[in-house]
């Protein structure tokens, strides 16, 4: 820490103490739908009907989305060639030449034309039962257009280049991520938290000046700021200062909050690549096992400042590309079949899937032997499944041609 003119912090992530720390959230809470967190009286905020007998009879009375032979939708933009969006027929099939954006992503796969044309519908209707399996809507009714509106919203989401401002090097950023996520850890936050609080961190950098003895500050007040947004229930400013070794007063903590607001002009949006990863091996019906490694690659691409300027999606395809390759799972045709489905929303060309893995290997490589090891021990519990150990990993760069 004193190396990279971070404050002597306390001690959070210990190896040889892991059992002791909070218990890491299973995958059986990411899969399956989301409990809604309840206000302190006790009452939900999801809205409620006024008539629950109108509606019902409303949606009894609707046929499905993807049949409706009237759909009118909004064509995607030239700028956004990336989205998926079709009109339907009466017959529920794709019309083909309405969709050469599509089409002309979905040329590189091996299939019978055939099963091409299909592709987009299939991927709609899975994608409504992925989006209500894992609760991120409430109306399952809504979920093409939700997706919609994430594939073309990742555009805001990355860096046009990934230099940092000086006197900041890339070794000072990973040990300050890595320290984030034992932070993260410690108060058991949500996963879109810690991908949020990097987000606004990689912005904050380049948006305003910052001395590198405050850079701590600016990161943890970057974490606080997202689990105002994701979380529920809130640290307290005098812990967070705490864990710093009071090194900062609550009053520069408040300084450097309004600061970041006032930076970033208070856009905190941010379409994280979990998201796209647990959707994609949800239609994939990918195992435990893969996506537990996918979600590990997908986290140590966060100390990789050069990921910053790739697409979530395409990190996340990245991701659960490599985590097939390193399991080796056998595969049957009901497998490959809906890898296919799931394969169209990983964008971009090869090469740039390529390029990602190559980085994301070489990190799960070296990972146990850095001196930011924070995502290698939280992965290597029972919890995760213990994937950060899996005997594989020091030779993936291997699996890409790459030299170990």
């Amino acid at each position: 820490m004193a190396r990279t003119g971070l404050c002597d912090s306390r001690t959070l992530l210990d190896p040889k103490k892991t059992e002791e720390r909070p218990p890491l959230r299973t995958w059986a809470n990411t899969y399956g739908p989301r409990e809604r967190r309840s206000c302190p009286d006790g009452d939900e905020r999801r809205p409620q009907p006024r008539d629950k007998r109108i509606t019902d009879h409303k949606r009894e009375n609707q046929n499905p989305r993807w049949v409706r032979d009237t759909v009118q939708r909004l064509p995607p933009c030239a700028e956004d060639e990336i989205i998926i969006d079709y009109s339907q027929n009466d017959l529920g099939t794709p019309d083909c030449f309405e969709q050469e954006a599509v089409l002309s992503h979905l040329q590189i796969l091996q299939m019978a034309p055939s099963l091409r044309d299909m592709l987009p519908g299939l991927l709609r209707k899975e994608m409504e039962v992925a989006m209500d399996k894992l609760g991120l809507l409430y109306d399952q009714s809504y979920a093409w257009d939700v997706f919609s509106d994430m594939m073309r919203s990742q555009l805001r989401c990355t860096l046009p280049n990934a230099e940092l401002p000086r006197p900041f090097s890339e070794n000072t950023r990973a040990i300050l991520v890595d320290w984030l996520i034992q932070v993260h850890e410690v108060f058991n936050f949500s996963e879109e938290t810690l991908y949020l609080a990097v987000h606004l961190l990689n912005r904050a950098l380049r948006c305003f000046k910052v001395s590198v003895s405050s850079l701590q500050l600016l990161g943890v007040t970057c974490l606080f700021i997202a689990a105002k947004k994701e979380e529920c229930l809130l640290p307290e400013i005098s812990e967070l200062c705490y864990l710093m070794a009071n090194t900062y007063s609550k009053k520069q903590f408040l300084r450097m909050e309004r600061r970041v607001l006032g930076a970033l002009k208070f856009e905190l949006y941010n379409c994280p690549p979990i998201h796209f990863l647990l959707l994609s091996a949800y239609i994939a019906r990918c195992s435990d096992k893969v996506v537990c490694m996918a979600r590990y690659l997908l986290e140590l691409c966060l100390l990789e400042g050069q990921c910053v300027v790739y697409l979530p999606a395409q990190l996340a395809g990245a991701a659960l590309h490599l985590a097939r390759k390193i399991i080796k799972e056998p595969q049957s045709p009901e497998s490959e079949s809906a890898w296919c489905i799931a394969s169209t929303i990983h964008v971009g060309s090869e090469a740039t899937l390529h390029s990602i893995m190559q980085v994301m290997a070489t990190a799960a490589a070296r990972a146990s032997s850095r001196e930011t090891r924070a995502t290698f021990v939280k992965f290597s519990t029972s919890a995760t499944l213990q994937v950060s150990l899996h005997p594989a990993l020091s030779s993936a760069p291997c699996l890409l041609g790459l030299q170990s």
